[in-house]
């Protein structure tokens, strides 16, 4: 299949939907970001790789950092989903406080921010410097050294993350938290402000396309961590659209409302798209309009 020019006729069919959306006002810092900008990455198991528009531009990962810090914190412990995380969908907004009081500071899944805050504890009780092992292991995965945190987005989403604030302080009340409030609120705030282009994205993630196998060879997550991970972007990746999701695209997914989403094609490849608009869920309008195509035409999708 020739998926460059296939790319390319899919951009021309999205093109006049650009722009439709809204960015994410409600982090002031990511309310000046171009609504226009466009860019699209897909890399194969065997390590070929295509891309249009702006696919080389880092932009603010958001919630696709929750991806890398479960993924990383799988690497030290494999039980975290027996009692600190659940694995279900949440059907609420991904800042929603309602299910954590009916279910004792459990969060639903890792995804949503209240099961990422959880995460993120636990690699404050496994790093001691957790921000750094972050980076570096997203710079190992991507290839790209020149990867970095965001200052000025992770400052001003500290100082607007009052709901982030809440989620914790009340998980903390069940016992669900053991850092220090701040300093998890601190980690949190810093690996969302993480940026990275969507080349960068399909190089990082190519081992979920591989059974936990990345292309540089190193074994990322086992068979068994690889199909659990994989599964739970299908159910919980996107936030509270995931059943429309998976019915219109139909791939395992995470999304950010920076505007990307990183998808997988499991034994195949890896997508990565961003475009800024968002939809009232917080996913890309463009970006699922893209992959929807995508899987369309191709003919390629885990259904």
């Amino acid at each position: 299949m020739n998926y460059q020019h296939l790319i390319e006729k899919i951009y021309q069919e999205v093109k006049p939907s650009i722009g439709k959306g809204k960015v994410a006002n409600y982090i002031p810092a990511l309310e000046r970001v171009d609504i226009n900008s466009f860019g699209f990455a897909m890399r194969t198991k065997s390590g070929e790789e295509y891309f249009i528009g702006e696919a080389l531009k880092p932009f603010s990962a958001q919630s696709i950092s929750k991806l890398l810090t479960l993924v990383l914190c799988l690497n030290n412990d494999d039980t975290i989903f027996d009692s600190k995380v659940g694995i279900e969908p949440s059907g609420n907004a991904f800042n929603s406080l309602v299910q954590l009081e009916y279910e004792n500071g459990i969060p639903r899944n890792p995804f949503i921010n209240a099961g990422a805050l959880v995460i993120t504890d636990i690699l404050l009780s496994q790093y001691t410097n957790p921000e750094d092992e972050i980076l570096f292991f997203a710079r190992e995965l991507a290839q790209n050294h020149g990867i970095d945190y965001n200052i000025e987005v992770r400052n001003s989403e500290k100082e607007t993350g009052f709901r982030n604030a809440a989620l914790v302080n009340f998980m903390k009340s069940y016992g669900n938290i053991h850092n220090n409030v701040e300093r998890v609120l601190d980690c949190y705030f810093t690996h969302c402000s993480l940026e990275m282009s969507c080349l960068d994205l399909v190089r990082a993630f190519s081992f979920l396309a591989n059974n936990g196998t990345h292309s540089n060879g190193q074994h990322v997550l086992s068979y068994r961590q690889n199909k659990k991970v994989n599964s739970l972007l299908l159910t919980c990746g996107t936030y509270d659209a995931v059943g429309k999701f998976a019915y219109k695209v139909g791939l395992p997914a995470k999304s950010g409302v920076g505007g990307g989403i990183i998808a997988v094609i499991p034994n195949e490849m890896t997508l990565a798209v961003w475009s800024p608009g968002l939809d009232k869920s917080g996913n890309s309008v463009v970006g699922s309009l893209f992959l929807e195509l995508f899987t369309t035409y191709t003919g390629k999708s885990i259904f």
